[in-house]
């Protein structure tokens, strides 16, 4: 489940998901430099920077959105806050390296998610855009109306985890040539009506793990954190901490295996090579994640399915 899945409740702002855990998994509070791969609003950055008076912090976002937030940040902490406008996927190409603790916050932002033209969410109607940077690709309305018939499979049943897909993709699949596929609105309730009755009557809105899918496969969500993870491993110090924030099953497996494989334990139950055949190059501080308390699930509902993992690289690497 992700974030999506607080769509159907009010706009409540945005407010970073377990702060205080973050904080605590980076040792924030000892001093470094860090670097915050999903700027968003910036809730986490400030806590950082704010945490001890000499961290530095480097913020990536992909979102164009992002870069006002960010010039308000880099004149509020001078010297001390620095931001790239890149994929966090991309981040083998940033040249900075040594940081002392990295934090990726998977999945679409309480902004993105709130700014109803940007099409991620069904709580208005807008053109269907979905593109975590709106300058490159193509929209989700486009994707609809010309991805293969496996490729929609791939976005509803495999990242959306939609019990009732093959209902969901004929209906898109027919529904191509009009005007159907291309707002917020009518593709929910293209969606609605494609799923059984009873299911349309739950607690969830029908079209909100489609919505799901059909977003992770037009922005590459998945293939971006398998890009990440290695690549931000590489660029820690020795000794350096890093934290992941995951809404959804998907995400938190590829985290999990990593962070298993790197710690030198089995990634799967698969998995049968003896301990002399394993590297370990970090350690787990704990092996199941954390997740929000029952006060902030009742402060802010989107933490409901976040969990955070922590990975600590040997100081020897």
């Amino acid at each position: 489940m992700s974030k999506d899945i607080e769509q159907v409740t009010e706009n409540r702002g945005h407010e970073p998901v377990l702060l205080q855990e973050c904080i605590e998994g980076l040792n924030a509070d000892r001093g470094g430099h860090f670097l915050d791969a999903t700027f968003g609003g910036g809730g986490h950055s400030r806590a950082i920077l704010e945490a001890h008076p000499d961290n530095k912090l480097t913020a990536l976002d992909r979102d164009p959105a992002a870069r006002d937030r960010a010039e308000e940040f880099a004149t509020e902490f001078p010297g001390r806050f620095f931001f790239h406008w890149v994929d966090f996927g991309d981040l083998e190409e940033l040249d900075e390296s040594g940081f002392d603790g990295m934090l990726f916050d998977l999945g679409v932002s309480s902004f993105q998610l709130d700014q109803i033209d940007r099409g991620f969410s069904f709580r208005g109607d807008a053109p269907l855009d979905m593109r975590m940077d709106p300058t490159k690709g193509c929209s989700a309305a486009e994707f609809l109306e010309t991805a293969s018939e496996s490729e929609l499979v791939e976005a509803i049943r495999d990242f959306g985890e939609e019990k009732f897909w093959r209902r969901i993709v004929g209906a898109i699949m027919k529904a191509r040539g009009g005007d159907q596929l291309s707002r917020t609105s009518s593709v929910a309730e293209l969606i609605r009506s494609a799923v059984p009755g009873v299911a349309a009557r739950g607690r969830l809105h029908p079209a909100t793990r489609s919505f799901q899918g059909i977003r992770i496969a037009i922005n590459g969500e998945l293939d971006a954190v398998h890009r990440a993870l290695p690549a931000g491993f590489e660029k820690l110090a020795p000794g350096g901490r890093m934290a992941v924030i995951s809404f959804h099953s998907l995400e938190d497996r590829i985290v999990k295996r990593f962070f298993r494989a790197r710690a030198g334990r089995p990634v799967g139950a698969n998995d049968s090579r003896t301990q002399d055949e394993r590297t370990i190059e970090a350690k787990l501080p704990f092996t199941r994640p954390m997740r929000p308390d029952e006060a902030e699930i009742q402060r802010n509902p989107r933490s409901r399915s976040s969990r955070l993992r922590v990975l600590i690289k040997n100081a020897s690497s």
